[in-house]
């Protein structure tokens, strides 16, 4: 391999399960190995094989802790991994904290659906790894402080940057030697970037004069309005007044890593000045718990710590630990407010809050982050009259409201400049991490200063040798596990649940059980045309 050879395993036009595979002649490494979210088709994909051996790779560097960049470490391990796992203290003590908790909603989330499964005759779903595999994976880490060269393998050296986009998140510089050329390949792997004067971090940095950038699009399509910390806790206090009514409650999904820090500290700080009355807010995650004491603890590298930690000593702030805890919150009756993960409503406890409280007029929704295509944050986000949650049909006469001021990541204008601050940016600039028109929004902004040529958008498992002239394809093109079209977008399960909400509202609508039989066999008719039709086919 005379070439280094850069592959797009994840978040190649979708938001989740980020990783890359750099091939060297001298072995093979990964950035991130994060798990897929959103549409099943795509997380069915955390369940299949990876697209190389996992025996072969012989580190890995993980940019940060966040499951959709770290969720599929521990099964990397159990197929065969024994490499490092290079990452910031930070960044190794939150994995501490975040891949247990995800080998345990696996294995609840899984125990459930076994149970679902058994009245049909399917076969059982055994969890993507479990505790002993999360052992194993984490005594392979190995912190790596900011701005220290560390090797990975021969002739790669790495070093890593702040990105600003939670506690201990990194940019990834890399360095391959080349055989016969004086000068090492300069690569940048950007990470999640934070956007500016966020609130517990500093603005992102990165170096400059680099051969090739893989930077994210999150948000390469919108722009933010300015905003301050001031403004954006008025905002927030304006939608808790809003929300506050007799009885009722106001949920907040929230990643349990930063997201959830940064909303506690804002609502603790609007009680502690008198612009909210004291309000019992509950954070029911045990993970949130457990990271919140990572922050703590790494006060010294975030803004303002003391008074973070301060904060967190309130009167006002309970967390929940055990279920029990976590069920009594159905018995509270003066309003309350609950933070509970995941965000993007696709596991954990916010589940059965949601069960709880959408269906009634009381109740108030806030989101507070970004929500991928096809993941439940987002069919609600976007004003859907009925959910399918667990399998059981909610209505949703509970306001949904959502801010957008927590973001952990940089928009368009702010990803723009941190992209401009790295030049001379000698060949191409990959953008990832992103769903499509997000990414060809942003490739649209960067054309006339880069050269439209020079931007690449991968698709999933896109393959590209970085030469010292520029990326080109390889002879040898693997094939995608799933085709562009499939990736970043809603799929059939999505219609399916779509068409079983469609048919239960066409049924509660019909006049009289004449109409409702009228429609019950239509619906008959056409599946037994397609059942004909499925029958004939050569």
């Amino acid at each position: 391999m005379p070439f280094p050879r850069l592959s797009f395993h994840g978040a190649a036009r979708a938001v989740t399960g980020s990783c890359y595979r750099l091939e060297t002649q001298h072995g093979a490494l990964l950035i991130d190995c994060g798990m897929f979210q959103g549409p099943k088709t795509e997380k069915e994909l955390n369940y299949r094989p990876f697209p190389f051996d996992p025996a072969e790779i012989q580190g890995v560097i993980l940019t940060h802790a966040h499951i959709d960049h770290s969720g599929l470490l521990p099964r990397l391990v159990r197929d065969g991994f024994r490499g490092a796992i290079h990452a910031t203290p930070a960044t190794a003590d939150l994995a501490a904290v975040m891949l247990p908790d995800s080998a345990h909603i696996q294995a609840t989330e899984v125990k459930a659906l076994n149970r679902r499964k058994a009245r049909a005759p399917v076969e059982e779903v055994t969890p993507i790894y479990d505790g002993g595999d999360v052992d194993r994976c984490l005594a392979l880490f190995r912190p790596q402080p900011y701005g220290d060269w560390f090797g990975v393998l021969p002739g790669v050296r790495a070093r890593l940057w702040n990105a600003g986009h939670m506690l201990g998140s990194a940019s990834v510089e890399v360095e391959v030697a080349l055989s016969g050329h004086k000068r090492p390949l300069r690569l940048l792997f950007s990470g999640d970037i934070g956007p500016s004067a966020k609130l517990l971090h500093p603005d992102p940095e990165a170096p400059a004069g680099l051969d090739y950038v893989i930077c994210e699009g999150t948000y390469g399509d919108e722009d933010r309005p300015a905003t301050t910390e001031a403004a954006r806790r008025c905002l927030l206090r304006d939608e808790v007044r809003a929300a506050m009514t007799p009885h009722g409650a106001l949920i907040i999904p929230s990643f349990a890593v930063e997201r959830a820090q940064e909303v506690i500290a804002d609502l603790m700080q609007l009680m502690d000045e008198g612009a909210l009355p004291a309000i019992p807010v509950h954070v029911d995650s045990p993970l949130a718990l457990r990271a919140t004491q990572v922050f703590a603890r790494h006060k010294r590298e975030i803004e303002s710590g003391q008074r973070f930690r301060d904060l967190l000593g309130s009167k006002n702030l309970h967390f929940t630990q055990t279920v029990e805890q976590s069920m009594a919150l159905d018995n509270l009756r003066e309003f309350h407010i609950v933070i509970a993960a995941s965000g993007m409503c696709e596991a954990g406890r916010i589940r059965h809050r949601l069960k709880t409280w959408l269906w009634r007029d009381e109740a108030t929704v806030l989101f507070v982050g970004d929500q991928a295509e096809g993941t439940l944050g987002r069919i609600l986000r976007d004003g859907a009259p009925s959910v399918r949650i667990q399998g059981e049909v909610y209505r949703v006469r509970a306001r949904i409201r959502a801010i957008d001021l927590y973001s952990g990541h940089a928009d368009a204008s702010e990803l723009m400049g941190w992209l401009e601050a790295r030049a001379p940016i000698t060949h191409e600039i990959f953008l990832t991490h992103g769903e499509e028109a997000a990414l060809q929004a942003l490739a649209d902004r960067l054309a006339p200063g880069m050269g439209a040529q020079r931007i690449r958008r991968p698709v999933l498992d896109e393959a590209f040798e970085l030469t010292p002239a520029g990326a080109r394809a390889p002879q040898d093109r693997p094939a995608p596990r799933l085709r562009p079209e499939q990736v970043g977008r809603l799929d059939w399960h999505n219609e399916v649940s779509r068409l079983f909400l469609d048919i239960n509202d066409a049924l509660a609508q019909s006049a009289d059980a004449k109409r409702r039989n009228i429609l019950i066999r239509r619906l008959r008719r056409a599946l037994e045309e397609n059942g004909e039709r499925s029958n004939a086919a050569p």
